[in-house]
């Protein structure tokens, strides 16, 4: 081996026990000959069962019919999350409050993202704080596999549906290799015309013919055509799934307004196509920390005076790269309103 890739491997070896997933950008996570003797089917294997056993901590804290339903399907929906008066203070709030905005575009689909207030008095910093209480965090801790922070930020979608322009997110898939969480509180009812959140329901569990269909991936990854594939996302069809051992199809699932939906996103999901042009707004949320530490918690992106301005400082960065001719997917568009991004 070369001196200089030897030092390229030696400096990228670390990030196999991190959460890193891209088979491209890092040599050590991509290299066929690693990933052929087992490097990825192990790291697979290794954080499912580490996930296992943080759960198992988690678990008594938990809601016994929501972990029976996140157990059983890999998703769990909590209807009325918010209290109704707090739920239609922040409506009202929304329909006149402007919050600085980043959006992207993929596809026929635009979206949006607008940091919520980490304090203060406002409807949205209460419901920033209520979705951060103890049963929204053991919940979302438990199908995350990990424990943590979090920042719920406000996410508006606007589609118009065009086949000529496809958005990769209605392309079933998995967002890494262990398990993560991600969570949308819904501000309005979101109907099967209007191309809801789906998942196939109990492919969050890691099958063997799912760890021999993860090393098979891992084997060709860095050269897939598909940009979103390569970096380890992993692309799927339904076809393909009773393979896997998952014999239940691909479900949409429609919402009533006030619904916090959270699912474990190593499992296969997308977004439905909508039949219509519609935009919808939700608060968004993720959840996804190195899966190979054993511990819950102890998060130091909590610690005060650091919790609840990574947000910020991520988009900061992301304003920075532009204004240096390397500009990210999501673009500054300034203050707006959260429902006033227009379908088309």
């Amino acid at each position: 081996m070369k001196p200089m890739k030897a030092l390229s491997m030696a400096l990228a070896a670390p990030a196999v026990l991190s959460a890193q997933k891209n088979f491209r950008a890092n040599p050590v996570i991509g290299s066929g000959s690693m990933n052929a003797r087992g490097l990825h089917r192990w790291r697979v294997r290794q954080t499912h069962a580490m996930s296992d056993r943080r759960r198992d901590l988690l678990a008594g804290a938990l809601d016994p019919a929501e972990r029976e339903a996140f157990d059983r399907d890999g998703y769990v929906a909590r209807e009325n999350a918010l209290p109704a008066d707090l739920f239609a203070a922040f409506k009202a709030e929304l329909a006149t409050h402007r919050f600085r905005a980043w959006e992207m575009q993929q596809g026929d689909t635009a979206t949006r993202l607008m940091p919520l207030p980490v304090a203060g008095d406002s409807a949205a910093a209460k419901v920033r704080a209520h979705l951060r209480s103890p049963s929204f965090r053991n919940l979302t801790g438990y199908v995350a596999g990990r424990s943590g922070g979090y920042n719920p930020v406000l996410q508006t979608v606007a589609v118009h549906p065009d086949p000529s322009r496809p958005d990769p997110q209605v392309t079933l898939h998995a967002d890494t290799f262990h398990p993560t969480a991600k969570f949308w509180l819904f501000l309005d009812d979101v109907g099967i015309e209007d191309g809801p959140f789906a998942y196939v329901p109990g492919s969050h569990k890691l099958t063997p013919e799912r760890l021999a269909w993860e090393h098979e991936q891992a084997l060709k990854a860095t050269a897939d055509g598909n940009a979103h594939h390569a970096s380890g996302s992993f692309r799927m069809t339904e076809e393909g799934l009773p393979a896997l051992g998952y014999d239940r199809p691909v479900t949409p699932l429609p919402v009533k307004a006030n619904t916090f939906m959270l699912a474990d996103t190593f499992g296969f999901h997308r977004r439905s196509p909508a039949m219509k042009p519609n935009a919808r707004v939700a608060v968004h949320g993720m959840l996804r920390r190195n899966p190979f530490m054993p511990w819950n918690g102890l998060d130091p992106s909590e610690i005060p005076g650091v919790d609840g301005r990574l947000i910020w400082l991520l988009f900061a960065s992301r304003d920075a790269k532009a204004r240096m001719g390397r500009p990210d997917k999501y673009r500054s568009v300034g203050e707006k309103l959260a429902a006033d991004l227009a379908v088309g």
